[in-house]
This record gives structure tokens, sequence and C-alpha cells, in this order.
């Protein structure tokens, strides 16, 4: 009695008549936006019947053709590259980070070759660096009589310096600076300072062609490096970088040797990326111990986390607060964990993947730098007189270095997307609209069409269902199979 109630049910109140089904057919033929449906139906000649199946078969594959390729090329995550130059009425000057080539004096040293190959030993979880194996015994030797010698206090007590006497020129757009002006900072030079670390927002560009003024002494018979492991050069290196970054010279230095003028002419380069998967950088990566990320301070951290985890100590040319590495800590234990994350690529530049990311917004200088010689004749002897110095002294140890902007702008190079989700839905919709006449009304009517087709073919199975076989259960009367089969035992 219940299945023949939803029977009833089912034919009276949800399934319609043959006439009224087909008459749903005909208006949704005769109203819907979706051209070329109407004259396959309405007309009367089979002719033109086939010729319009075929119009509209047509364009659905054509349609279908274009909607694939717009969202294959979507998928495949294209970009553009746009450059802008703004021209502004003042740019910030940047951060100049400059260290002599000669790293320590002479006089504290007792044996050279043995501070160089430590400082190499410490400078290379910064710059790779490959011991020859015909120091290793001598080192170890020195190592086990000095356990308790510092390395950083030597090099800052040891290193090059900046007072007066090595800076004898300093001038930002023709106001003196001093050598308080300058931060101390560690570096694979040893003792390096860096002018504009904190941005400060009174050292501001508003004429090309002025900047930064300097004038080095190098004092190269004070300061000097060891010629047997390759160090044979004098003068000023210096590197260009955003404020509040740290100072990169692995491939990015500039050298100005003794008696030589560099006039650095520098622009501004803004790059902003696009995140993955249009570009490579990652937008929510935050750095412990720097304000702004960028891929060297991200790699100095990855570093120290290693080294720290490796060895229980951490470099102190690395970020963090660590207990500081001792001497034979870095023989021992920090210079294999460095070679072993070069080896097994624990740290990483560059794409999506690797640990360190390249940056979504990076600010570059470009360079331009020329060179002349330091003093004619009688700027010689205006220098020897001014600075009581012979000119050969001049010559052999004085460096001048001339930084300053090419133009008030500053060049963008953005990279956008090619193909945005507005944009795809523009082409999609374009692409029905012109082959199919259809739009996103067009679309909903259709689904609508094939759901309630669909429901009236559910419902049509449904009353087609054969009934469902009543078993009765076996009466009390007769005998179950046990009992017939125990009846029959007992016979």
């Amino acid at each position: 009695g219940t299945l023949e109630k939803i029977r009833l049910y089912l034919i009276k109140k949800l399934l319609p008549r043959l006439e009224d089904r087909r008459k749903y057919h005909q208006e949704f033929v005769s109203s819907t936006s979706f051209h070329g449906l109407y004259n396959i139906v309405r007309t009367q000649s089979k002719t033109r019947k086939v010729l319009w199946l075929l119009v509209v078969m047509g364009c659905l594959a054509i349609v279908i053709w274009q909607i694939c390729s717009r969202f294959i090329y979507y998928f495949s995550w294209p970009t553009t590259t746009t450059v802008v130059v703004q021209y502004v009425e003042n740019v910030k000057f940047p951060a100049v980070t400059f260290c002599n080539l000669n790293r320590f004096q002479a006089h504290a040293v007792s044996n050279l070759k043995i501070i160089f190959l430590i400082w190499n030993i410490v400078s290379g979880v910064l710059q790779k660096f490959v011991m020859e194996d015909k120091y290793s015994q001598e080192l170890n030797d020195f190592l086990l009589g000095n356990q308790n010698f510092s390395i950083k206090e030597f090099t800052r007590k040891n290193g090059f310096y900046l007072n007066s006497s090595t800076l004898l020129e300093c001038e930002f757009f023709g106001k003196p600076c001093y050598p308080q002006d300058f931060e101390h900072v560690f570096t694979e030079y040893g003792n390096c300072f860096t002018f504009n670390h904190n941005d400060l927002p009174a050292r501001r560009v508003t004429l090309t062609g002025r900047g930064l003024h300097l004038l080095f002494d190098v004092k190269q018979e004070q300061f000097t490096d060891e010629p047997a492991l390759g160090y044979t050069d004098a003068g000023i290196t210096f590197v260009i970088h955003p404020p509040k970054e740290l100072p990169r010279f692995d491939g990015l230095g500039l050298l100005t040797p003794v008696s030589m003028h560099a006039q650095v002419a520098i622009r501004q380069l803004k790059s902003i990326l696009q995140e993955y998967p249009w570009g490579e950088c990652k937008p929510d990566i935050k750095l412990q111990y720097h304000k702004i990320y960028s891929t060297n301070a991200c790699l100095q951290e990855c570093k120290a986390r290693y080294i720290q985890d490796w060895c229980g100590c951490l470099p102190f040319i690395l970020p963090g607060n660590g207990t500081e590495c001792g001497l034979l800590k870095f023989y021992n234990c920090v210079y294999p964990a460095v070679h072993d994350i070069e080896i097994k690529g624990l740290c990483t530049v560059g794409t999506h993947n690797s640990t360190c990311p390249a940056p979504c917004e990076e600010t570059d200088y470009p360079t331009t730098v020329t060179y002349s010689s330091f003093g004619g004749e009688k700027a010689m002897k205006y220098f020897s007189t001014k600075l009581k110095k012979s000119p050969e002294y001049i010559r052999q140890n004085l460096v001048r270095i001339d930084i300053k902007y090419h133009d008030l702008n500053y060049k963008i190079t953005q990279q956008q997307k090619a193909l945005t989700i507005s944009e795809l839905l523009a082409d999609v919709g374009g692409q029905l609209g012109l082959f199919c006449g259809a739009s996103m009304i067009t679309i909903i009517e259709l689904l609508e069409y094939i759901f309630t087709n669909f429901f009236w073919m559910c419902i049509f199975l449904l009353l087609k269902a054969p009934e469902i076989p009543q078993w009765n259960n076996p009466s009390q009367n007769q005998p179950t199979h046990k009992e017939k089969k125990k009846g029959i035992q007992e016979c």
C-alpha cells in the first residue's frame, strides 16, 4: 500500500504529462538565447535542418577549442614585464660599504699566514673557501696553542680602522661627514664601514652631479695582506646597496686602486616580481633578524640555523643570538658544516622551491664607473703640503671616490600577470557570444534544462522499477530445516 501511494504521488504531482513535457521542450528551444537550436527544431526542410545542425556543431567545436586553449594558457602562468621610468624631485641615497683590500695591521701579527687562514675559515660561511692541505698541520699547532684566541676581537682591534687619519675627506652634498657617520660591519674583508646604514631622511639627493665625496688613505705600510695566499692588490673596495640591508661583496664589489680617482654614477632600479606560480617569490616569508627580506640575509640566517644545530654555537659573522664559536669549533665543526651545507644544498637561493627564493620587491643600483689618475703635478704639490706627505706616499696610498646619481629618476621593472581571472572570464564570454550567442544567463538556462530533464528521468525510472518481492516468514506450524533433519535422523 505504501509503495502504491508513492507511485500515485509521483505520477500526479512530480511527473508531467507527455504533452506538457513536449510543450516545455518547444518553449525552451524557442526562448533560449543559444542561437541555432530554434532553426534546427522549427524548420520543416530536412536539408535546412542538416545545414543548421552542422553550423551549430561546428560553432560548438570552435568554442570548446578556444575555451580549452585559453584555460591551458592561463594555467601556464604567463607573465609580462613592464618598465616605467619615474621622475621625482628627490631620491633616496643608497648605503655604501667600504673596505680596505688589506685586512690587517702587519705589526700586530706574529704569523701573518696563519691569521689569514683563520680569517678565511671564519669568512668561509659567507664566501666558499677551500684550504690547502699543506697549511693544515701549521694551523693545527696554532689552534692547540692559542685556544683562547678570539679572531673577532683581533680583527676589530688590528684590522682596518676608520678615523681622521684614514678618512682624509668626506662630504655629502657639500656638507662635511665624519667617521662617526659610518657603521662598523664584519664582511669577508674584515672590518668594513657603511655610510647611510640607517637611511636618514636628510640624506636625499635633490641635484644630479653631486653626492658623496671621499678621500681614503689605505696606509699600505701599516696594513698588508699575504701575497703568498694571492692577496696582491691595494686600494678600496666598496659595494652600493639599499639601506638596512647587508652588503654583499661576492661578485658585486667595486674596486678602486691606489692613486686613482673613481667617479661612480648610479641609477636606482626597483624590481617587482609576482608570487608563485606566476613568479618565484614568496610574499609571506619573514626573517628573524632582518626587517627587510633579501636572499643574502635569508641565506645567512639559514646557515646560522644549521650551524647552531650541528655545532652548538654561532659564528659571529652570521646573525643570531647564540654562543660565539671558538677557533677550534670553527676549524673542527663550522668549516665542515659549511662544506656539508654546500654539498647537500641545504640553503639554496633562487626559485620558489628553494630555501631562500627571490624577493618580491628588490632595489638595485646599476653603476657606471670611470677612472682617472689621482693628482697631477700641481695637485701633488698641493696635497703634499696639505697632508705633509711626500708625492710618492700619496701615489701609493690615496684613493678618491665620488658617488652621485646620474638622473633624478628611478626605473621600475614590474612583472605582471599576462592573463588575470577577469580577463580569462572575458575571453570565455567573448568566444561564447561570438560563435553561439551565449552568455552567463544562457549557461544557467542550459543547466536548468538539463537538471529538469534529469529529474524527470529519475522519476520515470523509479516508476518503472519492479516491485520488491515480499518474503513471508515461515509458519510456526511448518517444520524448519533443522527440525526436518532431526526427524530424519530419528527415523
